[in-house]
């Protein structure tokens, strides 16, 4: 292991709000960037009020997702503000944000000025139809990225109105995961061009990137893919079946060679003949009764049992877990995948580890989401250099 980190060296100014940004930002903190979190004085984050709330008065989103982020108050809005973040600018790689398109131009903090101010940044911008086209105007969140993405519409049963797949905050992070790439992407062609420059994503565009063939199938042959329950396009069996204890484990039997082996395990291997459902366009055919044949069977055993048993005949399974038997189960601890921190403001706190490992500059987590203007001082001082008369003034002018 060397005694660095990744992106040690590189400063983000964190101006975005409500997860999809500052996740970006997270990732890149977690790995040795500098983070600088600028929020509105007084007011903050609306992170900060989003999800369950602690006696701390932030929430629990906010002290999982803005760690290792130094907190600053600017506003944005008034001259002595936009001095301030062309400061700041001026000595930074990237620069996050969400705000509707427009509204950082109408500040007079356009892409066309701060490139100015700095050559080399990178700037970042997340919102919810990207910054060109017909709805680019309209306002985003989450929800709307699955719904306009292509997800939502797949998620649930056939008969029954399109459900939320899995969490409404999914485009949120993807947004911020292709964001972080995009930095990346980025600083390695500043290395080759010497110059920065604009990384631009909707919330629904990383949604509907990850569709598989969704697109190309529409294209080629008009199919619209339906709401199909835990089944999955094109294979089969590949779902979620009862278990006798009342728990539920998936099976994904992607070939005809895994079923064959998931038929030994259930004591059928005729269910796996030619003239049975050994090929995958017998089982396509005849999906219903698979997966039916499939559930009688689990129904049968107990989670653990059906565990052991594909696990025996090689065949992937994995249990349906709710985030209690996350907590227990030895997998997510042998891999520290839930991180417990020491936070002076809350105690011991649990969070999601971070994600992906590097074996010679790993990441860290130093501390969780820090209290309204906690750095301040260490910023406007110790990095710009004012003194405290100035401070005491934009203090007054509620400009920090």
């Amino acid at each position: 292991m060397i005694d660095v980190q990744a992106l040690q060296g590189c400063r983000v100014l964190d101006l975005a709000t409500f997860l999809a940004g500052p996740f970006c930002a997270t990732q890149l903190g977690e790995f040795g960037a500098e983070v600088i979190k600028v929020e509105l004085p007084v007011v903050g984050d609306a992170t900060r009020r989003f999800g369950t709330m602690t006696a701390c008065g932030d929430s629990l989103p906010w002290l999982s997702e803005s760690r290792n982020k130094q907190c600053i108050t600017l506003d944005l809005r008034k001259p002595d503000g936009v001095a301030l973040i062309k400061r700041l600018v001026e000595q930074s790689d990237v620069l996050i944000e969400n705000f509707q398109p427009g509204t950082m131009e109408q500040w007079g903090l356009g892409w066309d000025v701060l490139s100015a101010v700095n050559p080399r940044l990178i700037m970042v911008r997340i919102t919810g139809y990207g910054q060109t086209g017909p709805y680019k105007d309209r306002p985003g969140f989450g929800r709307i990225g699955n719904a306009f993405g292509g997800l939502s519409f797949l998620a649930g049963y056939p008969d029954r109105a399109p459900v939320t797949p899995g969490s409404a905050t999914i485009p949120d992070y993807m947004a911020g995961i292709y964001g972080a790439m995009g930095v990346l992407l980025a600083l390695q062609a500043r290395e080759k061009t010497g110059r920065g420059q604009m990384v631009d994503i909707g919330l629904y565009e990383p949604i509907f990137r990850i569709l598989d063939e969704l697109a190309p199938a529409f294209q080629q042959t008009g199919l619209v893919r339906q709401r199909m329950g835990p089944g999955t396009v094109n294979v089969v069996p590949h779902s979620h079946y009862p278990t006798k204890d009342g728990r539920w484990i998936a099976i994904a039997c992607t070939n005809d060679k895994i079923f064959a082996r998931l038929a030994e395990a259930m004591g059928r291997p005729d269910l796996a003949g030619a003239d049975s459902w050994g090929p995958l366009a017998h089982r396509e055919r005849d999906r219903a009764l698979v997966d039916e044949t499939v559930g009688a069977w689990t129904a049968t055993l107990d989670r653990a049992d059906l565990m052991d048993k594909c696990a025996l005949s090689q065949v992937p399974c994995g249990p349906v877990y709710a985030i209690d038997e996350i907590f227990q189960d030895p997998q997510y601890a042998a891999r520290e995948n839930i991180l417990t921190m020491e936070d002076p403001r809350v105690g011991p706190l649990s969070v999601p580890n971070l994600v992906p490992r590097l074996s010679d500059t790993p990441g860290v987590v130093k501390w969780l989401g820090q209290p309204l203007g906690a750095h301040n001082e260490a910023i406007y001082q110790g990095m710009l250099g004012l003194d405290d008369a100035e401070m005491a003034r934009l203090k007054a002018a509620a400009v920090i």
